[in-house]
């Protein structure tokens, strides 16, 4: 590595953590944090990673930097998948039974995943970079995955989810599906052998600096409300369905029902009977139409 590029990388690199303690701070001032108390977490735990990582890759030697950079990095996946499930708690707050059904498949998801990096480290030959590092690539590249499929789902499913793209949860989605996107095309230029592994890095720096940028602009916002829009029915419905599957109505609960449409039934038969004998009933003589019926031999203009 030139020195320019090592020192652009080293200034970057100092960078992030300066940026993810003012995104912390202004969490932590406009009670952000309570709301996503894991990705506040993240923050903070990516910058005592960094008063780890930086002292051991300047001054330390190169196994002390190795096996903390893959065991913070193992450490920040878990942290970082668990932020998606957040995310996807946030989204889903008004639908407590799709809330449910989704924390249920976050599970499945995280135990396929370990399984997945489990059978990758132990099929691992000794000869390549050894099972941790394998292990840890294999669930980095999942979450990446599962991070870049949380934006594409907010952006297609936000107006059934009245979710609008100034809310705290799409930006930090947002942000981590940026610096995926980032990092995946740069592994698979990387293994083309289209940039070299300097390079490939100073890239990665950059987009996680501008991955922490998008976090900070996120939550200098104020907090705006759901989007309040017609095809809100649509999830409501879905809700429904899914609280019906899960919790159904009893055969003795139909007998309310039918009781109340015969007592319905009923009282609209009887309003039509009043109606018709009000319809029915003749009038009552006046007082003068017993003088205006001619009599025979009468004459009714004669005046007494």
């Amino acid at each position: 590595m030139s020195l320019n590029l090592q020192l652009a990388n080293t200034i970057l690199w100092i960078t992030a953590p300066i940026l993810q303690l003012g995104v912390a701070g202004v969490m932590f001032w406009r009670k952000v944090h309570k709301a996503f108390p894991v990705f506040f977490i993240y923050l903070l735990s990516q910058v005592v990673t960094f008063l780890i990582l930086f002292p051991a890759y300047t001054w330390g030697s190169y196994p002390q930097f190795f096996y903390s950079y893959w065991i913070c990095g193992a450490i920040s996946l878990a942290v970082g998948f668990k932020i998606i499930h957040e995310v996807f708690l946030d989204v889903f707050r008004p639908y407590h039974t799709l809330k449910d059904l989704g924390s249920v498949l976050f599970r499945w998801g995280a135990l396929v995943m370990l399984l997945v990096a489990i059978v990758v480290a132990a099929s691992t030959p000794a000869s390549q970079q050894g099972p941790l590092v394998q292990s840890v690539l294999t669930v980095q590249r999942c979450v990446r995955v599962i991070q870049v499929g949380l934006v594409l789902f907010l952006l297609v499913f936000s107006r059934y989810l009245g979710v609008s793209w100034k809310q705290h949860s799409f930006g930090i989605s947002l942000g981590f599906g940026a610096f995926a996107c980032v990092e995946m095309l740069v592994v698979a230029l990387h293994t083309a052998d289209y940039i070299t592994p300097p390079g490939a890095g100073l890239i990665n720096t950059i987009g996680y600096d501008v991955c922490v940028l998008i976090w900070l602009g996120y939550v200098l916002l104020k907090k705006t409300a759901r989007v309040p829009t017609t095809n809100l029915l649509t999830t409501q419905r879905w809700e429904q369905s899914l609280t019906e599957i899960q919790h159904p109505g009893s055969a003795d609960s139909l007998i309310p029902m039918f009781e109340g449409m015969v007592d319905r039934a009923l009282s609209r038969s009887r309003q039509a009977l009043d109606d018709d004998d009000l319809e029915l009933k003749p009038e009552p003589p006046s007082s003068t139409s017993r003088y205006e019926i001619p009599m025979p031999g009468v004459d009714l203009t004669t005046k007494r």
